[in-house]
This record gives C-alpha cells, structure tokens and sequence, in this order.
C-alpha cells in the first residue's frame, strides 16, 4: 500500500484535488447550458466516478507488502470491519445527495456563488468536527480564522447572487425580446409548451432544436439580455424569474450534505469512536474510498434513474432507452466522473497524511470553478459595480483562506 509519508506530498495532492474538484462542476455546467438533461448526465458522471476509485484501490491501494496495521486492499475485504464500512458509506450517501442538488444549483444561483457558498459551509462545519476527531493535530491559532474566512465568504457569495440576480433583471426589463415572452396570451404560452415538449423529446434522442441555433446563441454578447434570454432557451433547466429563494435553498441543503462526507470518511479511516472490535486494522483509506464510491454510485445511479421518469423543477420526462440513446456530450460527462473521482481521492490521501482539516482546504475550489464560470460562461459581464466589489472581495477571502488552511496542517503519528 502506497502511503503519504511527508507534508509536502500531502499538498501536492491537496492541490492536484483542488484543480480537479474546480473543474469537473464547470463541465457539467457546460452541458446543462447546452441543453443535455441533468439526469442524463449525471449517470454517466456516477459511472466513472466509481470506476476511479476502483482504479486507486487496485493500484495505490495493492502496492507493496501488506502490513499488520496496514493491509492491502485485498487483504482488508475480507476483514471484520463494518462499522468503518458503515461510515465510510454514509460519507459517500450525503456527497452523492450534495452533488445531484448541486447540479441543479448551478443553473438557479450560477457556478461560481454555488461552489463558493457549498464549500464554505462545508469548510465552517465539517472542518471544525474534524479538527477534533482529528485529536487537534492541526494549529488552531491558524485554522480557525481560515475557517473565519470562509463564513465571511458565505454571507459575501449570497451578497453576489442578490446582486447579480438584480442586474439580471434590470437587464432583461429593458429588452423587448422578455417584454414579449411576458406578456403572450395563454393560448401563445400553451402553443410553445407544445413545442417546449417536442423539444425535449428530441433532446432526450440526443438531438436538440436549440443546438441548431448555436450559431445564434454565441452572436449575442455574454452578459447582454438578448444572450441571458438566448441560453435559457437552450439550456435543460429554465430558472428565468424563478425565485432566488429556490436556488439559495438547494445551495444550503447541499452544503450541508459536503459538510458531513469528510468527517465520515475521517471516521471509517481513524476509528475515533473506537467501533472495531480489537485488533481489527483501521480501514486503509483506499478501501475507505472504494465503500464510499459505491454508496455513492448507488444513491446516485438509483436517484438519477428515478428523476428520468418523476423529473424535478418543471424537467421533462425521459427513460432510460431515452438515456441509452443520448450520446451528446457523454464524453464530457465521464471525463467529469473521472475529474471528480480522482479529486476526491487525493484529497483523502493527502488528509490521512496531513489531516483532513487541513485537506479540506480543497475547499477552496470556488477559486478554479469562477475561473471556468467567467472564461467559459461569461458569468458577471456586463454586470454593476456593486456585483463586481462582491466578487472580488469574495475570491479575496478564498485567497487568504486556503493559505491560512494549509498552513495549519499538521502531520498524523501512525
């Protein structure tokens, strides 16, 4: 079993997790706004998540001689150790549950506020819980005004999304094109729900109306109400006048759900609560991460299959013939899997060295994801002043909040 030995390891990890858990939401982004159903995607996603951490376990996991405290993955299957499956499980049950709300949030609230309030909260709660059942081997005098930092950062993320959304509408009061879509009569309004349905039906056969008018789309300048108008006739979930309090809400649920998985995965790695019976090893954190990559396929596979047929947020319905067929984009989406897989992964390894208060520094991932939000989506063009000293000041805690994260990892005695 391959084992972190040294703290700058453990940060080279913690960095790699941080590119890879920045990138993989901004690729699903891209294929919502595309038009692909989120379920769709989502399953595709949920398969290559779980084929890298069979990858990590297979290799990482079987390298070297197995070791009495610290048996190869093999070696530790057949191994009385439920109680850290149990844990190990649970952390994969609510990151799944935080990722399929996510998926959802970025269309409402936007990338870059979604990834900045979610990871902070997780940050605020489950970095404090396990700075403790880490046996505090973290600094405190360092790691608590990073975890300040990051509550600043949630209240200035909701601050951005408030001011964004109000730029939105002041936009889109001004444009002919919303007036009209606003003030159709029923019959116009049920006209194009027809049409609407027609379209999604194509979509779940892998061939959308709206991709026919990519060339039109990408004409409207990023940031003007003509492309907002634009890309949300094209995308597969339409938020136009909904309800900042629906977006804000999955936000929270799902940060909440990030919160807990470390901890849990922090508990089936360390036994704190000492629930294995004596002598029974610890679960190595590759076999840790292999249970809980399949509770997380599982919750992910089942939850997905389920919306193909009872869609949430006003959705269409599909099958899973539909999802079979419905090749556009599949690419991106298993590349995301991989992304997310292997992210997640590093960030555990370089936790089980360092401390997985100090790995949950990857966190900070806002950081790369509003770089993929402002290059590839055009997010806050052409936005007021007010949005863009919220933004800034934002990342500027983010920044700062990393730093001091990371500087207060400590090392774990084994």
């Amino acid at each position: 079993m391959y084992i972190i030995e040294d703290k700058g390891g453990a940060i080279a990890l913690m960095l790699a997790a941080l590119l890879f858990l920045g990138t993989w939401p901004a690729v699903l982004t891209l294929l919502e706004r595309r038009g692909r159903l989120p379920q769709h995607t989502y399953l595709d996603y949920s398969i290559t998540n779980l084929l890298a951490a069979v990858f990590i376990a297979l290799t990482f996991g079987q390298i070297g001689e197995s070791k009495d405290k610290m048996p190869n993955f093999f070696t530790q299957l057949s191994q009385d150790n439920w109680p850290s499956i149990f844990f190990a499980m649970a952390g994969g049950i609510v990151l799944s549950l935080g990722n399929l709300a996510t998926q959802y949030a970025w269309a409402y609230v936007g990338l870059s506020v979604t990834e900045v309030i979610t990871s902070s909260i997780t940050v605020v709660i489950g970095t404090t819980l396990n700075y403790f059942l880490d046996d505090r081997i973290n600094r405190a005098e360092i790691l608590f005004p990073g975890v300040a930092c990051f509550l600043i950062a949630v209240c200035l993320g909701s601050a951005v999304h408030s001011s964004n959304a109000a730029d939105n509408k002041e936009k889109l009061s001004g444009s002919s094109s919303y007036y009209k879509s606003k003030t159709r009569t029923v019959g116009e309004q049920e006209l194009s729900r027809d049409f609407s349905t027609k379209d999604a039906k194509d979509l779940e056969n892998g061939v959308s109306n709206a991709s026919k008018s990519h060339s039109n789309i990408e004409k409207a300048k990023a940031g003007t109400a003509e492309f907002l108008i634009q890309l949300e006739n094209r995308r597969s979930i339409k938020v136009l006048g909904s309800s900042t309090f629906i977006g804000l809400s999955i936000v929270f649920f799902a940060g909440i759900c990030f919160s807990l998985f470390s901890p849990a995965f922090n508990l089936a790695t360390n036994d704190q609560w000492h629930t294995l019976k004596e002598g029974v090893p610890h679960l190595v954190v590759y076999t840790a991460f292999f249970y809980f990559s399949i509770s997380c396929f599982v919750i992910g596979i089942g939850l997905n299959i389920w919306f193909l047929y009872k869609p949430v947020l006003g959705l269409p319905s599909s099958s899973f013939k539909d999802y079979l067929k419905d090749w556009k984009g599949r690419q991106w989406a298993l590349l995301a899997g991989l992304l997310c897989g292997f992210g997640n992964g590093f960030q555990f390894m370089g936790g089980q060295a360092a401390g997985y208060a100090a790995a949950d520094s990857v966190q900070a991932l806002p950081l790369v994801s509003t770089f993929w939000g402002i290059i590839l989506f055009g997010e806050y063009r052409r936005s007021s002043k007010k949005t863009y000293l919220l933004l800034v000041s934002m990342l500027s805690m983010f920044i700062i909040a990393v730093g001091v994260l990371m500087a207060s990892s400590g090392h774990r005695k084994t």
